[in-house]
């Protein structure tokens, strides 16, 4: 029962809790391109510490901010901005080493007494959220007062590492399945990618015989870029049919002229929804026109314009399609950071997302950014009049569009298969923490955990 099991401080379960470095430790300025990955709060919105799109600064500087690295096993929390978040780095991690950014805090347990992993799974529960966040103040940047003296002081439930196992054996079953759909949908994403470079990069794309065209003899004509498929040509990003539509922030709260609630996509959302979660986008209010001009539609394409960092260019792009906007109960927009491409076709949205995004991969959008300090922002207007570009036949675009929407439905699809067993996560958990739920696991089977 819940009552058997014993409650104690973490400072009796801990083997140290500290902070993130100062503000002025880690600056835009000191980031690198590869070295020792930061944590943020953008890597915290799982169980698992997620590794990619890290910042990275040097080894000597992270040797300075020695208190503040954090390794395998360690919880990590935020005490600053979206507080509440908390994720342990797993065993798996694709870095040994890390260092925790200027707004979160870590816990290093000591594993003969509790377990990072039940840990987490307590602070991800109502129980553990609503003590987490007691000592939290809302008002400005919302944050957790005196962190470390605080989480030292936070009573926990303590029972047997046996138990402790049991339980975290069955959330991370369902883990793990949520992590496998993920891994699934990241190598959908590189076939995808993989078929573009193939058709429209080596002009490999089948030809009527379904052989490789330009490897099987398919004739070749001269153009800017070096010999490309008779019957296709170079453009420019602009000569793809599509409107501009510009993106909307709107309001934080409802009123009369700003009265349709939306969820507005920004820069940050936009890897997680591509790759079948639903991201943060805010709730907002617009008026009602533009909700209706401005909703995310099937075919539309989403560009990033404003963001960015010295070693992360804006441009970041993604598509929507039904699956995306039937996750939301609200209309998607995206936030006047982006800018919005409606198109009238299947295959050229198809053709200008993956267009967009090999740009992006091989870098090019750096050539095409203003401003050095602060916010960066894409010139999209000179990117899609200058560069040159490859414009296929429409034939070979359709082909391709049948091969890329079928991938990105999958993809949306274990996107929601994942919610699902989110949800069915959530609703075991605090049963699960609290003891009300015991889960009966052989020692056999706790031996492989």
């Amino acid at each position: 029962m819940a009552g058997e099991w014993n409650y104690k401080p973490i400072d009796d379960v801990a083997e140290k809790v500290a902070m993130g470095p100062f503000g002025s430790s880690i600056k835009v300025s000191t980031f690198v391109t590869e070295g020792v990955p930061i944590i943020s709060g953008q890597h915290l919105n799982e169980t698992q510490v997620q590794d990619g799109e890290n910042n990275f600064i040097t080894h000597a500087h992270a040797e300075q901010l020695r208190n503040a690295n954090v390794f395998r096993g360690d919880v990590i929390f935020t005490h600053a901005g979206n507080i509440g978040q908390v994720a342990y780095i797993p065993k798996n991690s694709r870095y040994e080493r890390y260092v925790i950014s200027q707004r979160q805090f870590y816990l290093r347990c000591n594993t003969s007494k509790i377990l990072p992993e039940f840990v987490v799974y307590y602070f991800k529960s109502p129980q553990g959220q609503h003590r987490l966040l007691a000592n939290s103040t809302p008002s400005g940047v919302p944050s957790i007062a005196q962190p470390v003296t605080y989480l030292r002081s936070i009573e926990i439930p303590v029972p047997t590492i046996l138990e402790q196992q049991r339980v975290v054996q069955t959330l991370a079953s369902i883990d793990n399945k949520i992590e496998a759909n993920r891994k699934i949908n990241r190598m959908l994403e590189e076939i995808a990618r993989a078929i573009f470079k193939h058709w429209f990069i080596d002009f490999e794309f089948p030809n009527e015989n379904g052989e490789p065209y330009k490897s099987s003899g398919g004739e070749m004509i001269d153009s800017p870029l070096g010999p490309i498929p008779v019957g296709w040509r170079v453009g420019f990003i602009n000569d793809i049919e599509f409107e501009i539509v510009p993106g909307d922030w709107g309001k934080g709260e409802l009123s009369e002229r700003y009265s349709s609630p939306v969820r507005c996509i920004r820069g940050a959302d936009i890897r997680e929804i591509s790759s079948g979660g639903i991201g943060n986008p805010p709730l907002r209010y617009i008026k009602p026109l533009s909700a209706e001009v401005k909703s995310l539609r099937d075919t539309d394409v989403v560009v990033e314009i404003s963001g960015g960092s010295p070693t992360q260019q804006t441009g970041r792009a993604m598509r929507i399609i039904e699956p995306i906007t039937k996750k939301f109960a609200e209309n998607l927009i995206c936030s006047n950071f982006c800018k919005l491409l409606r198109f009238r076709n299947i295959e050229d949205s198809e053709f200008t997302y993956f267009l967009l995004d090999n740009l992006y991969r091989r870098e090019i959008m750096f050539q095409y950014e203003n401003g050095t300090t602060g916010i960066k922002n894409l010139d999209f207007k000179n990117l899609f009049s200058t560069e040159q570009v490859v414009i296929p036949n429409r034939k070979v675009l359709q082909q391709f569009a049948g091969y890329s929407r079928q991938i990105d439905s999958m993809i949306q699809l274990n996107g929601i298969q994942n919610m699902m067993l989110s949800r069915i996560r959530d609703s075991l958990l605090p049963k699960l923490m609290s003891g009300e739920i015991r889960v009966p696991v052989s020692d056999k089977e706790v031996d492989q955990f």
